[in-house]
């Protein structure tokens, strides 16, 4: 490329890319990116999910506040000159009344306490079930598969293996259950593979705590 006031055919240096400053910030960018995370890293430990509990939450509140609301009415009309509300009137008496032996007593107590010890294990347990926790690449993301989900997964990698005619999965937070049906090929050939394509499939999951594998090949049964 030539411009005015250059002889022809005379040569020009053109500036080269990389120089100064520019280039160092480059690299240095380069090498602060972080490797791609892979399903072989990441925490194995990481806990489930935790429900909101907000059905028997929204459940206990409105009975409590009912409850509340309705015996500081009755209070409030007592203090103003009312008579008490029947049914205040007749709960006092029944409880003067009977002894701690009562029926209705320990009916009563055994209830309340069954209803207390249902929402101590509500607290104290995490719930959610059908969610099992995957591997935690990140500490600030969380991540999780569905159970139901998780089967079909296996259910298409089992189906590819050559020899089934059929695939069952059952798939529970610690054991997967598999049974297949085969109507050719050796058994022992057909679990030897079944075997080691859910092995890959279940890691392929990426869950924190992979589940066991329990895997069952029988013939279908002959009609007639």
């Amino acid at each position: 490329m030539t411009e005015p006031g250059e002889p022809t055919g005379s040569t020009r240096r053109m500036p080269t890319v990389g120089q100064g400053d520019g280039d160092v910030r480059t690299h240095a960018s380069a090498d602060a990116r972080e490797p791609v995370p892979t399903l072989d890293q990441g925490d194995s430990g990481a806990g489930r999910f935790w429900s909101a509990r907000r059905v028997p939450a929204a459940l206990l509140a409105l009975v409590l506040l009912g409850g509340a609301g309705l015996l500081l009415y009755d209070i409030a009309a007592v203090r103003a000159g009312h008579p008490a509300m029947q049914w205040r009137r007749s709960l006092a008496d029944g409880l003067a009344e009977r002894h701690l032996d009562d029926v209705v007593v320990l009916i009563g107590a055994g209830v309340a306490a069954l209803i207390g010890l249902w929402l101590i294990l509500l607290a104290l347990t995490p719930g959610l079930r059908d969610l099992l926790p995957m591997r935690r690449d990140r500490a600030d993301v969380r991540a999780g598969l569905d159970r139901t989900a998780a089967a079909l997964v296996l259910r298409d990698r089992a189906v590819e293996v050559s020899g089934l005619q059929s695939v069952r999965v059952r798939m529970g937070r610690r054991k997967a259950k598999v049974r297949a049906l085969s109507h050719f090929r050796e058994l022992d050939d057909v679990r030897t593979d079944l075997d080691t394509a859910l092995e890959k499939a279940v890691r392929e999951l990426g869950l924190a705590k992979p589940p066991a594998l329990s895997v069952e090949v029988h013939r279908p049964a002959k009609k007639g």
